[in-house]
């Protein structure tokens, strides 16, 4: 059960965009989509060996309230956690339109 004293972590949640630099060339971004309050749960942490260097993974899941704003949350979206990206993985519906459930990953090198 999620209750709204639960969601003690605030997120901000960014889309993929396109800008136009001094150049005039167009370059990805990253948009503000929202800022929102969330549940934090981390799911599972891990080391893999990569071309001599160690990579740390660590996977959580935010429970967010649904809002038409993040209604269409996606993979192609990510979202910033105590200053550092998350990619996001999955997002799932719970409860009819009352909370999203968000899987994400967050690699550092």
């Amino acid at each position: 059960m999620i209750w709204a004293g639960s969601l003690d972590r605030r997120i901000t949640l960014q889309r993929a965009t396109e800008t136009t630099n001094d150049f005039g060339e167009k370059v990805p971004a990253w948009g503000l989509l929202a800022t929102v309050w969330a549940g934090f749960k981390p799911v599972s942490d891990g080391e893999k060996w990569r071309a001599g260097m160690v990579e740390a993974r660590e996977f959580a899941r935010f429970t967010i309230r649904y809002s038409s704003t993040v209604a269409d949350l996606s993979a192609k979206d990510r979202l910033l956690f105590d200053g550092d990206p998350w990619s996001i993985t999955g997002v799932k519906e719970l409860g009819r339109r009352q909370w999203l459930e968000i899987t994400a990953e967050r690699v550092a090198a």
